[in-house]
């Protein structure tokens, strides 16, 4: 038998390489929550205190995912072999949690106070929105092109682009109560943020568990990677064909590749990931070359 690893050391994970961003979205969160709880103090603002209590929730979630590429960066270990990159994945699931426990919140603050519209202060509650949106926006300009390349700042990105939506909520609510006095705004729009919030964060609970239950990458076809092994010459049969994601932007194979002539071998494990990342983008990869013929004595009613 002979065995193929196609790895050393592990990458820096797709996170890891746009926490500098994440610490600009941070900065960015914090500063401006402190903004809108004093600006809540000042006008007495309900719906601006509940922003600001929004906000802190993202920095948390900020935190927590740069906290989680802190210890993913950590050297892989005897006791744990593939460090800690699934603390990334850890953190995107809290976030998930968190989102869908605010968005809970926010529909029965919305139920409250379209029972009881409370006495909004428009003027100077509009003022502090669009800042808060502006900040918002800058947020998820730094976080949208690595929201693509990672779950934990996925769960990041989606935090400020709730926040965001909650400022937009609370920009329309000011204007409706200036322009018309219609208090029932305010708890009507709340609604729509959290019912807009619930289903993408459900995706993205869904995708952290998919990973943490190693299942196989959506982007991955299994049927046609076994037959791309399966073609390469001298290649008899495939086993213990394996491929699940360890975090965002890192994916691993296994797999038992059967031959006729073991003294080929080596030139079918290279051919073999080489397919595997060209065609596949899997470099993780661990590939056992057995003899057929030492198969079928071990296992006869195999093959």
């Amino acid at each position: 038998m002979a065995g193929g690893h196609s790895h050393g050391t592990l990458p820096v994970t797709a996170a890891g390489q746009h926490k500098n961003k994440l610490r600009w979205a941070l900065a960015l969160t914090t500063g401006f929550m402190a903004v809108e709880v004093i600006g809540a103090l000042w006008t007495g603002s309900l719906a601006l205190l509940a922003d600001a209590a929004h906000m802190l929730t993202d920095a948390g979630g900020l935190a927590l995912a740069l906290i989680a590429i802190r210890f993913a960066e950590k050297p892989a270990t005897p006791q744990r072999t593939y460090g800690y990159v699934r603390a990334e994945v850890l953190s995107a699931m809290a976030n998930a949690v968190v989102l869908l426990v605010l968005s809970i919140y926010i529909l029965y603050e919305a139920y409250q106070r379209f029972l009881n519209p409370p006495d909004i202060l428009g003027g100077p509650m509009l003022v502090v929105a669009v800042a808060g949106l502006v900040v918002n926006l800058v947020s998820m300009r730094l976080l949208s092109s690595a929201s693509s390349e990672s779950l934990n700042v996925k769960g990041a990105y989606f935090e400020v682009l709730s926040d965001m939506l909650g400022s937009l909520g609370v920009i329309v609510a000011a204007l409706f109560v200036m322009l018309t006095g219609w208090k029932l705004a305010d708890p009507i729009i709340g609604a729509g943020i959290g019912l807009f919030i619930v289903p993408r964060t459900w995706i993205l609970l869904k995708q952290a568990v998919h990973i943490l239950l190693e299942g196989t990458p959506p982007e991955v076809d299994m049927a046609l990677l076994e037959k791309t092994l399966l073609d390469i010459k001298g290649v008899r049969a495939v086993h213990d064909l394996h491929v699940w994601t360890l975090t965002s932007g890192l994916d691993a194979m296994t797999c038992h590749l059967v031959v006729d002539d073991m003294t080929e071998a080596r030139q079918i494990l290279v051919a073999a990931n080489e397919a595997m990342d060209e065609k596949f983008g899997l470099t993780h990869t661990t590939i056992q070359i057995e003899d057929q013929a030492l198969r079928n004595a071990e296992h006869p009613n195999r093959f």
